[in-house]
């Protein structure tokens, strides 16, 4: 069956439609985020200038949920999806007017930093309702479509809200750091409260859970949570399959974010004068466009190959694939490798997630759906941050080292051939009694 027509019956499905509008409008307000806080502050980790820099700019983007996501991800059990997206919409707008008043205000530096990283802690909590609630709104056969679609067009939509809120710095170049943050900080707002609004389309109950909780009981739900997220553990090894596509996922991961550190440090040294970083981002922002167009192939193609390629299949072909666009940076860091690696690196990377995500979706019940991408947004963030840490210790200053771009590339092909190894249905386990 064509990707014209899987896309055409899903999006004839109110309940994912639905979900499409929220998710589209809530990246979409992510990427004017990002914007807005890297104008108000040095927060974006293009402004780092060593591998050292870089390594402390992802940890301070990616460790706060990594570290209170044990605490939240089993509310995506417990909680009703739809109220999660409803209510965690408004605390981001909440939060993102707290920073428009400490900028209005010239508040201190670290206020900015504990309300920024609240606001990014909040939106992996969002995505990953969205991700468990995916198979709520759609038929089984279509779950691997839908897992290609929406992740993706959430990306597009955080570009564009990006390039929204970046439009600012090039209509008026010589405006404050201060205002041009202000500006973004604000439609990323409103793009917020929107997506609340939007969630009001959905039904209470259309997202999951089957037995929500009818009331809150906060203090001591969290006290049970760190059983409940190991019980998830054990539930998941016990199934086989979505543990080991996880481990695969963040193997993956972690490799593309080597490259990703590398190609900050090439657009800076490399592909132009390290004496002027203003111009990093602009660069930057050509490989970032490529590996767009790496992630939309593998929207496109891979429910293209789904009749032809399992699951599991088809994430050891992306491996490969992986290794193929690696070693196009390993024979060179001229533009046209860094820029073919980026599209070809990138669509297996996403190639790949979709996979993962129909697995992990596919053969964890619902009860532990919200568990299981908890687990998955932690094994991701976690493996980015170390991909940083190693690129830190290991990478030059001006991002490329032949031997380690090789030595990635004999990595590719190592995870695939133990994937390739990995069982390919689940085994039967028992929803612990806890989770229930």
């Amino acid at each position: 069956m064509s990707f014209a027509r899987d896309l055409s019956r899903l999006w004839r499905a109110r309940g994912f439609r639905r979900l499409a509008y929220v998710r589209l409008l809530s990246q979409g307000g992510d990427g004017m985020f990002q914007v807005g806080i890297a104008a108000a502050f040095f927060f974006d980790p293009t402004t780092a200038t060593t591998p050292q820099a870089i390594a402390a700019g992802f940890a301070v983007l990616l460790a706060p949920f990594t570290i209170v996501g044990p605490f939240v991800g089993p509310l995506i059990d417990r909680w009703q999806r739809q109220r999660i997206l409803l209510m965690g919409n408004l605390v981001r707008v909440g939060l993102v007017a707290a920073i428009c008043g400490m900028l209005a205000i010239d508040g201190p530096e670290w206020s900015l930093y504990v309300l920024a990283l609240l606001t990014l802690s909040v939106n992996r909590f969002l995505l990953a309702a969205m991700t468990a609630g995916i198979p709520r709104v759609v038929e089984p056969q279509d779950l691997l479509t839908a897992n290609a679609i929406l992740p993706t067009l959430g990306t597009v939509a955080a570009a564009i809200g990006g390039a929204v809120g970046g439009i600012a710095t090039f209509l008026a170049p010589d405006a404050s750091d201060a205002g041009l943050a202000f500006a973004a900080l604000a439609c990323s707002g409103a793009t917020f409260a929107l997506s609340s609004w939007t969630t009001v389309l959905i039904g209470r109950r259309e997202l999951g859970p089957e037995d929500p909780l009818e009331r809150l009981r906060f203090v001591a739900q969290v006290r049970e949570l760190g059983g409940e997220l190991a019980e998830a553990v054990r539930y998941l090894h016990a199934r086989v399959t979505p543990l080991q596509a996880l481990l695969v996922m963040a193997a993956q991961r972690l490799l593309y974010g080597i490259m990703f550190v590398a190609s900050i440090l090439i657009s800076r040294h490399v592909l132009g004068d390290p004496d002027k970083p203003e111009e990093a981002l602009g660069r930057f922002t050509i490989v970032v466009g490529f590996a767009a167009v790496g992630f939309g192939l593998a929207a496109v193609l891979t429910p293209v190959f789904k009749e032809r390629f399992s699951r599991h299949a088809w994430i050891v072909l992306c491996l490969l694939i992986g290794a193929a666009g690696q070693t196009m940076l390993a024979i060179s860091s001229a533009p046209w490798a860094l820029f073919a690696a980026a599209v070809v690196v990138s669509f297996a990377v996403q190639g790949a997630k979709i996979a993962v995500d129909t697995i992990v979706q596919r053969d964890t019940e619902d009860r532990v759906r919200g568990r299981a991408f908890t687990l998955y947004d932690m094994a991701y963030n976690v493996a980015f941050i170390l991909s940083a840490v190693i690129g830190g210790l290991v990478l030059p200053d001006n991002g490329y080292s032949q031997p380690f771009m090789a030595a990635l590339v004999l990595l590719y092909v190592g995870s695939a051939a133990v994937f390739a190894r990995a069982p390919r249905e689940p085994a039967p386990a028992p929803v612990p009694r806890s989770l229930k």
